[in-house]
């Protein structure tokens, strides 16, 4: 997970820099990160990698929520499956606070998490301090880089979230047109994948292009959020309509079943659209 943020200043802070192990870590990976570092200010929460990058955050008042405007864009599928039961199988790489982890295991109890993360230090984190959920039967967390775990998956998910970044905040290979084909070879009938896209001074419509190519010119970009990022969903199998009165009415069911208010992120959407013709993913 990725969001800028000002470095933070008093608050609690906790620093996690065990070695690194000597194993070498294989070059399609993220680089291991030096530290991890906990740091809590205004009755919320931070995980760092080492740097003023926020990496996840949890409110202490309000632990299922998702506090980071991001995450909450992130979970803009399940407008376009409003369908209580889905997703049955979630893929999640980069495991970060366990924000949409927390989430999704309260929210939606009849899906299978796999949480794909590189780095076991950040996996002790989330355990200690974010209140990873430890529930085996339906959350399962496996060290592992995210582009070879995509590579070598033997089933299909619904549902692929790609928010995988190091210290420096660059997703290595998580960000590669290999990548996306192998995640849309990876979904199952009518499965969407969603990707925290980080703007920088270039903006990023190259990695948005990428996107693109890999699902046949089928990807929503959502309008960039304060934070700086950007949420792009990948979509396969039948078209969706994007019609504004369905997509808010979607909005308010989710609003009043899990409390996530995306009604904002719609009309962002709806206030960048083209003007002409309805909208389809």
């Amino acid at each position: 997970m990725m969001g800028r943020s000002p470095p933070l200043t008093g608050g609690v802070r906790a620093a996690m820099t065990a070695s690194r192990s000597s194993r070498r870590t294989p070059r399609a990976a993220v680089p291991a990160v030096s530290s991890i570092e906990v740091s809590e200010e205004a009755g919320v929460r931070y995980l760092h990698f080492g740097s003023r990058w926020i990496q996840g955050a949890m409110r202490l008042s309000r632990t299922h929520a998702l506090e980071l405007e991001y995450t909450r864009d992130m979970m803009f599928p399940l407008l376009l499956h409003p369908e209580p039961e889905w997703p049955r199988t979630v893929l999640q790489i980069g495991l970060g606070a366990a924000s949409i982890t927390r989430f999704l295991h309260r929210h939606r109890p009849g899906a299978h998490l796999v949480v794909a993360e590189i780095e076991p230090r950040v996996v002790a984190a989330a355990r200690q301090h974010f209140r990873l959920p430890d529930d085996p039967s339906r959350v399962s967390i496996e060290i592992a880089d995210g582009a070879a775990y995509v590579a070598g998956a033997a089933r299909s998910f619904d549902w692929i979230l790609v928010d995988g970044f190091d210290e420096r905040g660059q997703a290595g290979v998580l960000d590669t047109r290999a990548f996306y084909r192998r995640c849309r070879a990876c979904l199952a009938p009518d499965g969407l994948v969603v990707a925290n896209l980080l703007r920088r001074s270039r903006g990023c419509e190259a990695s948005v292009a990428r996107m693109a190519d890999a699902f046949d010119g089928r990807v929503l970009v959502l309008p960039v959020c304060a934070s700086g990022n950007t949420i792009a969903i990948g979509a396969t199998g039948a078209y969706r309509s994007l019609e504004r009165t369905a997509l808010r009415a979607a909005a308010e069911a989710l609003r009043r079943e899990t409390g996530l208010n995306l009604v904002r992120t719609v009309g962002r959407l709806a206030a960048a659209a083209p003007a002409s013709g309805p909208m389809r993913l």
